[in-house]
């Protein structure tokens, strides 16, 4: 440890300390993220495929190679499907409750809450319990992505590695966020949207936490190279080269927008409904996921869509290969799924489910805009991809990190201006509403900088404003004696005397103390005078002077009282200000600010 903590010295005085820890941090949410995807992909193919006897369609598949959806019902097993999602849920509940509670739901919001409100610190346990709960409730069906999970685990690794190292809290936070983008960037294979995601999903006002950029992307470029090293350079969903030279077709989109936004409110009052139902429910917090996998199972009988993450309904629907009523129905049945995997106390994401909600949205407006509008459509299949970014846009309030993921992950950005358009238009209907209950509306807010906004209302008065309440000084001789110095000090009403020569000026300063220390001292009274006395470093103020610089002076050598000089002689005393008089200005001033504030 004191070679490292040798080396943080060094690297803190050029610059780099956080960069290199947030590299650092990137390389364990990389890893993470790998042991994640394969481990999910086993349980996923053993619990749903084995048994179950369900083979969705995969992301990623080229069209050319593309088959719709196969399930044989016939199969020994597939009977048991519905039970699927119970049996995962049952455990994910065990688990979570047992050992770590807030584990539990969209592992967003925990890492958000971390932030704003616990000083970045997440419980070393919390990311090992989510991984394992989250692997579990995907793999065994449960409508849920891996973004919540990741990015709890990203999280969790940064703020552990700033504990250790006996970090800043602002300095865990932000390795806090670079986890967080490391896990992101690499699942999604998209670094620059993981690193906008983490520094934006945040707040619900359009602000970014800028401090933590750089870090974020560094991490995030770092997770992705190892993610991508392993498993490929791909995009996850393969799609057909669209583009954009249609402007009269950003009416349609407008109105793709609004659905979203609608659509949206009606996902996040269902997701917390559902959850509220279930808080009612007279039994253990641990055996609700396995009621709500129950649930899921039943609706995927009927719907077998809903079940995990649905990445590949989703490149089923942008190869255009699914009906438009069909799109609709299974939008719909994935904010139930979604709410039935989450709210019920269930570990995963919420990331994916809204992609394939918004992917689903998205189809059937486009395929009723061709049937409608033919003139105006140009792809239906295009509003899929657009469909799916402005409809988590606006859940989750991140415009921006949205757009460049949704783009990154499907290699096309040929339809960045609709992208724009949907995502800003889904966001601000949708403002008051989002999916992530831990965001707070903007950095005012957020506990994280209580600090720094604290307005500085002593910025810019001088001294010269506080003449009036200054106290006239008692100056006394330099040759005065103690006797006499007692007698003359009887009566004055400062802390301070400044020491003057015959000339008037002053040549030190000494305070009620100085003249306690003496007389505790063997020496006789009449031999002690004003001038052994004094200090001869006088901090004194001139009245040109900011009122902050004079509180800082009485503040860094714990003064009660300084002296104010003439600008032009500096040892010529006008006045005495005392701390006291700072004090009750400043309140007045705030008292003044918070009138204003409130008008």
């Amino acid at each position: 440890m004191p070679i490292i903590s040798g080396l943080l010295k060094v690297l803190d005085k050029t610059g780099f300390r956080l960069l290199v820890l947030a590299s650092v941090v990137g390389i364990v949410s990389g890893c993470g993220a790998l042991l994640f995807y394969f481990a999910t992909n086993s349980v996923e193919h053993l619990m749903l495929g084995k048994i179950g006897a369900f083979h969705p369609p995969l992301e990623g598949t080229p069209e050319s190679s593309f088959t719709t959806f196969i399930g044989d019902l016939s199969a020994p097993y597939r009977w048991c499907l519905f039970l699927v999602p119970a049996v995962g849920g049952l455990f994910s509940g065990w688990l979570v409750y047992k050992y770590a509670p807030e584990a539990e739901g969209h592992g967003t919001d925990g890492a958000l809450e971390a932030f704003h409100r616990k000083r970045g610190v997440i419980r070393g346990r919390v990311p090992i319990v989510k991984t394992i709960a989250s692997i579990v409730t995907i793999g065994t069906g449960g409508s849920a992505g891996r973004e919540g999970p990741i990015a709890q685990i990203g999280a969790g690794f940064g703020s552990f590695v700033a504990t250790k190292l006996g970090l800043s809290t602002m300095d865990r936070r932000i390795l806090l966020l670079a986890g967080m983008a490391g896990g992101v960037g690499a699942t999604f294979r998209s670094p620059l949207g993981g690193a906008l995601f983490a520094v934006e999903v945040l707040y619900r006002d359009p602000e970014f936490e800028h401090e933590g950029l750089i870090p974020c992307i560094i991490s995030s470029i770092t997770a992705y190279s190892l993610f991508g090293a392993v498993t490929g350079w791909e995009p996850l969903l393969d799609t057909p080269l669209f583009r954009f030279d249609h402007p009269a077709e950003l009416l349609l989109y407008l109105a793709l927008g609004v659905c979203c936004a609608l659509l949206g409110v009606v996902y996040v009052k269902t997701f917390y409904g559902v959850r509220d139902l279930f808080k009612l429910l007279p039994v253990d917090n641990w055996l609700k996921p396995a009621i709500g996998g129950l649930a899921l199972g039943l609706l995927a009988m009927f719907i077998p869509q809903v079940l995990g993450s649905g990445y590949g309904w989703v490149q089923a629907a942008l190869y255009g290969k699914m009906a438009l009523w069909v799109m609709l129905v299974v939008a719909l049945a994935k904010i139930i799924a979604t709410s039935l995997t989450i709210s019920s106390g269930g570990s995963g994401g919420v990331f994916a489910p809204s992609l394939v909600i918004g992917a689903m949205l998205g189809g059937a407006f486009g395929a009723s805009a061709e049937i409608l509008f033919p003139a105006l459509t140009q792809d239906p299949r295009a509003y899929v991809l657009v469909g799916m970014a402005g409809f988590f846009a606006g859940v989750a309030n991140a415009p921006i990190a949205t757009l460049i993921m949704v783009s990154e992950l499907t290699g096309n950005y040929g339809l960045l201006a609709p992208l724009m358009l949907v995502c800003v238009v889904a966001m601000i209907v949708m403002r008051k509403n989002s999916i992530y209950e831990k965001q707070v509306a903007g950095r005012f807010d957020s506990p994280a900088h209580m600090g720094d906004f604290v307005i500085d209302v002593l910025e810019g008065i001088t001294v010269r404003k506080l003449a009036r309440k200054g106290r006239k000084p008692t100056l006394i001789p330099e040759g005065m004696t103690l006797p006499d110095i007692l007698d003359k000090i009887a009566s004055a009403k400062t802390a301070y005397y400044p020491v003057i020569n015959k000339d008037g000026q002053m040549t030190g300063i000494f305070s009620v103390n100085d003249i306690r220390r003496i007389l505790n001292e063997d020496i006789p009274p009449t031999l002690v005078i004003a001038g052994d006395m004094a200090t001869k470093n006088v901090i004194s103020a001139t009245p040109d002077e900011h009122l902050t610089e004079v509180m800082k002076k009485l503040t860094a050598r714990n003064l009660d009282e300084i002296p104010v000089v003439d600008s032009e002689d500096p040892q010529k005393v006008l006045y005495m200000l005392s701390r006291r008089t700072l004090l009750a200005h400043y309140a007045e001033q705030v008292e003044k600010t918070k009138e204003e504030f409130t008008e």
